[in-house]
C-alpha cells in the first residue's frame, strides 16, 4: 500500500498543448497521458485549460464541448483513473470556459464554470461564471476546481479552502508575452507557475495542481505545489507528466504550524506564530 493509498492520492499533471482542429489527436493525447498516469500509481490525472479543443478562445467558443466530455468520460473508464479536463460548455446563447472533475467510472463528480476571463479574446466570445467551485470529496481527498486566471487571485483561491478543499485543481493556459517595440517585456507570465501557484498554495494552506500549455507559445512549468508553498513537482519540457502524493498529513501540520486560515474557521487547531507563541 502506497502512502496516497493510506493518506490521499497520488496526482499527476499533463503538460501538453492542445491543437485546435485536432479534437481526435488532443484526446489521443490525455488518453496516453490517462495510461501513462495509471501505470505511475496516479488516481488523478489534471490536463490544460481548454485542451482537447486547443486554447484559442476566437476559434473554439462556438463549438460546445458536450462530445468531448463524453469521449474524456470513456477515457476515464478506458484507464480507471478520475481526470480534470477543461471544455466550452453552452448554455442557450452563453457560452463558458467549464472544468470537469471525471470519477474512473466515468461520472461526471463536478462541473465549474471560470469566473475570472482573462484578455480581451475571453471577455469577447465567453461569460465568466457566478457559482464558486463545489468542494467534492475523490479518493478521500477534498477537491474543487479553478481555471487558470482564478488562480491569481488570492479570495479564489482561500475560498476555495475555507469552504473545505484539500486540493485545488486548476487547468490552465498561460501565454508568454511578446516583447514591445523596444524589445522590453516586464511582465514574464513564467512567474505566475513558479511564483504565484506556490504562494496561494502556501497562503491558503493547501495543494495545488496546476496544468499548462508547453510549447513556444506558453509559459509551461506546470506543478504540483503543497500547503507550505513547496514545489513537489515541476514540468520543463511538452508532452510532460509530473506526479506527485497528496499527503493529507502534511495538509493538517501545515494549517497546526501557521494559523492563515484559523481565525476564519472553526475547530480549527490554534497555530504557533514565528514567534514560537501562542
Amino acid at each position: 500500500m502506497t502512502l496516497a493509498d493510506e493518506l490521499g492520492l497520488r496526482v499527476a499533471v499533463l503538460q501538453a498543448t492542445g491543437l485546435v482542429d485536432s479534437m481526435a489527436e488532443n484526446l489521443r493525447r490525455v488518453a496516453v497521458g490517462a495510461n501513462e498516469a495509471r501505470q505511475r500509481g496516479a488516481q488523478l490525472l489534471v490536463t490544460p485549460e481548454l485542451f482537447t479543443s486547443g486554447y484559442a478562445p476566437s476559434m473554439v467558443h462556438g463549438t460546445d464541448g458536450a462530445a468531448q466530455r463524453e469521449q474524456l468520460a470513456a477515457i476515464t473508464v478506458e484507464h480507471g483513473i478520475a481526470l480534470v479536463a477543461s471544455t466550452v460548455e453552452h448554455e442557450e446563447d452563453r457560452h463558458y470556459i467549464s472544468a470537469s472533475l471525471f470519477g474512473p467510472d466515468g461520472t461526471e463528480l463536478t462541473r465549474y464554470r471560470k469566473q475570472n476571463l482573462f484578455g480581451a479574446d475571453e471577455n469577447y466570445v465567453f461569460t465568466p461564471g457566478t457559482e464558486a467551485p463545489a468542494v467534492v470529496d475523490f479518493n478521500g481527498v477534498q477537491i474543487a476546481l479553478g481555471i487558470c486566471f482564478d488562480v491569481e487571485f488570492p479570495e479564489f483561491v482561500r475560498s476555495a479552502a475555507l469552504a473545505g478543499a484539500e486540493l485545488l485543481c486548476v487547468p490552465t493556459a498561460v501565454p508568454l508575452r511578446a516583447a514591445d517595440d523596444a524589445g522590453e517585456q516586464p511582465l514574464d507570465t513564467r512567474l505566475i507557475p513558479s511564483m504565484v501557484v506556490p504562494t496561494r498554495a502556501l497562503e491558503s494552506q493547501l495543494f495545488i495542481a496546476y496544468a499548462n500549455h508547453a510549447g513556444p507559445n506558453f509559459a509551461g512549468l506546470s506543478t504540483i505545489a503543497d500547503p507550505y508553498g513547496r514545489h513537489l513537482a515541476t514540468a520543463s519540457v511538452e508532452g510532460e507528466l509530473i506526479l506527485a502524493d497528496v499527503d493529507l498529513a502534511v495538509h493538517a501540520q501545515a494549517r497546526r504550524d501557521t494559523g492563515y486560515l484559523a481565525r476564519f474557521m472553526t475547530n480549527e487547531p490554534t497555530a504557533t506564530n514565528h514567534k514560537g507563541h501562542q
